[in-house]
């Protein structure tokens, strides 16, 4: 038998994926200290890139449910030492319960997955972030319910964070407004494979036009500080103002997964007026993560 893995959204079924989001929130709305699943299980974090949400939320997510979590960094494994990925996926999940990976290559993540004998969740990649889609869409549900039929816009950059919502389209059946500037689109692929689900403008303000919830992130990520100015340049007309957010539905929410930028990719008075959510969204990585913890590692094997 082999372990169920998280490596994307499109892993999980619609069924799934609606299961652990009302999950998430009923882990955040009825906290049983006496409730410890993963008592004695253990999963290592793998960062190779930095992080303040993704660890604090896997971290208290494993010490609420009774287990525990190892911090590793490159410096503090073979990995930063070339060991071949299938060596270490085979050697840390002998003696684990479950891996975590924030790393740049997806295929680092797919590699362990394919080796590992214990559960492998993608903490975040180049391609995809798919732990923040279920923060998002738990966020979504506690405000306004199902988000079935609803239109969503995306507004900049078309990177895994885009990528991940073409994902909760295709799975949660939301239409997906994206506007990105020339050059900065999603990976044709990946968009081919949503279909009608997602549609692409060429501003913000018409891909804002009725929508249920806009969203956008920051113009360089990781590991991209060196386009700065170039990206400045040309994501300049792509800031989710008030003006964007006047062309949305009344009732919209805004949601940006942070650290955010006030005055480049959303402005001061988007992101905290009385719109934003991103702070209960971002406290929801906790939530969303122990209820995958949970689907993965109390029913490790499929």
């Amino acid at each position: 038998m082999n372990p169920r893995h998280f490596i994307s959204l499109l892993d999980l079924s619609s069924d799934e994926l609606r299961h652990l989001i009302r999950r998430a929130i009923t882990l955040k709305s009825h906290r049983d200290p006496d409730y410890q699943p993963l008592k004695g299980q253990v999963l290592a974090m793998i960062f190779e890139k930095s992080s303040t949400r993704t660890r604090i939320s896997f971290e208290a997510g494993m010490s609420h449910f009774g287990g525990s979590a190892l911090f590793l960094s490159p410096r503090d494994t073979q990995l930063g030492r070339g060991e071949p990925l299938r060596d270490s996926a085979k050697v840390i999940s002998s003696m684990v319960d479950g891996i975590m990976l924030r790393t740049d290559r997806h295929d680092t993540v797919t590699t362990f997955a394919e080796h590992s004998s214990v559960p492998v969740i993608n903490g975040l990649t180049d391609e995809q972030h798919p732990c923040q889609l279920l923060a998002d869409m738990q966020t979504y549900f506690e405000l306004r319910g199902d988000i079935q039929g609803k239109i969503v816009t995306w507004i900049g950059d078309g990177n895994n964070m885009c990528h991940s919502y073409i994902h909760a389209a295709m799975r949660l059946g939301f239409i997906l407004h994206i506007a990105c500037p020339q050059g900065y689109h999603p990976d044709a692929s990946i968009v081919a494979e949503a279909g009608a689900c997602v549609k692409f403008f060429d501003t913000p303000l018409a891909a804002a036009q009725q929508a249920d919830l806009i969203v956008t992130d920051v113009w360089a990520s990781m590991g991209q500080e060196d386009e700065q100015n170039l990206r400045a340049t040309a994501f300049k007309s792509y800031q989710v103002d008030q003006a964007v957010m006047d062309n949305a539905r009344p009732d919209a929410l805004f949601m940006h997964c942070l650290p955010a930028h006030r005055g480049e990719e959303v402005s001061a008075e988007v992101i905290d007026g009385p719109q934003s959510v991103v702070f209960s969204e971002a406290e929801n990585r906790l939530h969303a993560q122990k209820a995958l913890l949970e689907f993965l590692m109390c029913n490790p094997l499929s």
